[in-house]
């Protein structure tokens, strides 16, 4: 294999330390090596940063593995050029497998230029990819939750849901708020809770809501109310963030 890079780093990360092999030397000779171990604490990251600094080594690899690599890209990126490269794409041969080994495969494979990287997005659309996912994740509990309310209605013999599409809409949020309260459901006391197009079936859903409603089905319904609250305040200020 041809080198290409006079000087680079192939770096072995793990959750609690990172093995760095950087070579150096001229193209058409065998490379000098040099192996140091760093902690991944932030402290000794800036040693990393600055000891490759020393030898005038700026163009570091390493393999993507799980999240671990962030917390190195991350202090790496401001004084080096970083390529994270697919683990299957760089898999060491099979054998005696050790992280020393590992690093300076890296390196060699850097050195050659045979370490295709992989696509990393600049710190404002990693923050912005932070929040999607987490709203994401959300909006997930919100549906858990949701469908957590319905399975108790349906189980107190409530079958809003049959005369209703949005059960968590105004009118819904109402009645829902009016069984956890205890209050005894009338058609006049419907009337006064159904809004807009749900006005005509006030008949059928004073029949609706005149169901078996326990205790443990008020406190359940109460609990994932105030549970979907807590959601929705929080993925509104998620979209605002946004």
């Amino acid at each position: 294999m041809d080198a290409i890079r006079e000087c680079c780093a192939g770096l072995d990360v793990h959750q609690a330390n990172v093995v760095v092999c950087v070579l150096s030397g001229p193209l058409e000779r065998k490379p000098k090596k040099q192996i140091r171990e760093f902690s991944t604490v932030l402290s000794s990251l800036l040693e990393l940063q600055d000891w490759l600094a020393e030898l005038g080594c700026t163009e570091v690899a390493m393999e993507s593995s799980g999240v671990y690599w962030k917390p190195v890209y991350n202090v790496l990126e401001a004084s080096c050029k970083v390529t994270v490269a697919n683990a299957s794409h760089i898999k060491n041969l099979p054998g005696r497998k050790t992280d020393i080994k590992d690093a300076q495969w890296i390196a060699e494979l850097h050195r050659c230029g045979l370490i295709r990287g992989s696509f990393i997005a600049p710190p404002e659309i990693r923050e912005l990819r932070d929040l999607t996912r987490y709203r994401k994740k959300l909006k997930g509990y919100e549906t858990s939750e949701r469908n957590r309310i319905l399975k108790v209605l349906e189980d107190a013999n409530i079958k809003i849901t049959t005369f209703m599409s949005d059960v968590f809409g105004v009118s819904g949020r109402l009645m829902l708020d009016a069984l956890v309260n205890g209050e005894a459901i009338n058609p006049s006391h419907v009337a006064e809770l159904a809004k807009g197009k749900l006005r005509p079936k006030i008949p059928e859903l004073t029949q609706a809501l005149n169901g078996r409603v326990k205790r443990h089905h008020r406190n359940m319904i109460m609990k994932s109310l105030n549970h979907l609250s807590f959601l929705e305040r929080s993925i509104a200020e998620l979209e605002r963030q946004s």
